[in-house]
C-alpha cells in the first residue's frame, strides 16, 4: 500500500505542474485571442478563411503593442500621446484612474526605476517575527518628529496570493536586503516558504 501511494504521488508531481502550466497558458492565449474582436467582422479570420485560427489574437495583440511602442518612441508619437492625455486629464473620474494606473505601470516597467527591484526582510507584524517584502519606494519624505531621514515603503504580500498585501513604511535601518532575486522572492511567497533559493540567504544592510 505504501509503494502504491508513493507511485501515485510521484505521478502527481509529474502531471500536476504540467497540467497547471497548460491551463494557465491556454487561459492567457484565450484571453489574448479576444483581441480579434477589435477587427471588423468582415476582416476576422473566421469570415475571410472560413475557419478560426487559434493563437491569431496573440499575434494581433503583440503586433498592436509593437506598433504602439514604435509610435510612442518617436517625436510624433510622443506628441500624439501628450494630446491624448491632455484630453483624458479634462475628464474628472477618467483622469484619476488613468493617471494612477499610468504611474504604477511606469514604476513597475521602467527599466531605470528602483521599485520592486529588491527583496527585503523586516520585523513584522511584531518584534521577533520576520516577513519578506519588496522595496517599492526608497524615499518617502516625512516630517515625523524623531526621524532624521525619510522612510522607505515596503510591500509585504500575502501567501499564497501575492497580489494582496500590506504597505509598510519604516525607517531604512529597520530593513535588511536579501540576496534573493524578485523571482525567487515570489516563488518563496507563493510556495508558502517551501521553495527557497539554493544555499543560505546572505543579507546585508543596504547603504543607499
Amino acid at each position: 500500500m505504501g509503494t502504491l501511494r508513493k507511485y501515485i504521488i510521484a505521478g502527481l508531481l509529474v502531471w500536476l505542474p504540467l497540467a497547471a502550466t497548460i491551463v494557465i497558458i491556454k487561459l492567457v492565449i484565450d484571453l489574448l485571442d479576444k483581441t480579434i474582436l477589435l477587427l471588423p467582422p468582415e476582416w476576422q479570420p473566421a469570415t475571410v478563411l472560413g475557419f478560426s485560427i487559434p493563437g491569431f489574437g496573440v499575434i494581433l495583440a503583440i503586433s498592436i503593442l509593437l506598433i504602439t511602442g514604435m509610435l510612442a518612441a518617436n517625436l510624433f508619437g510622443r506628441r500624439l500621446v501628450s494630446f491624448w492625455e491632455s484630453i483624458l486629464n479634462r475628464i474628472p473620474l477618467v483622469r484619476s484612474i488613468y493617471n494612477s494606473v499610468k504611474q504604477i505601470s511606469t514604476t513597475l516597467f521602467d527599466s531605470k526605476g528602483k521599485s520592486f527591484r529588491k527583496v527585503v526582510m523586516l520585523e513584522y507584524p511584531r518584534k521577533g517575527l520576520w516577513s519578506i517584502g519588496f522595496l517599492s519606494n526608497d524615499n518617502v519624505s516625512t516630517d515625523i518628529d524623531g526621524l532624521n531621514a525619510g522612510l522607505v515603503a515596503v510591500f509585504v504580500p500575502t501567501t499564497p496570493n501575492p497580489t494582496s498585501g500590506f504597505i509598510i513604511m519604516t525607517p531604512r535601518e529597520d530593513i535588511t536586503e536579501l540576496d534573493m532575486t524578485i523571482e525567487e522572492g515570489f516563488k518563496f511567497i507563493i510556495s508558502m516558504g517551501v521553495i527557497t533559493p539554493d544555499g543560505p540567504i546572505s543579507t546585508e544592510i543596504p547603504n543607499n
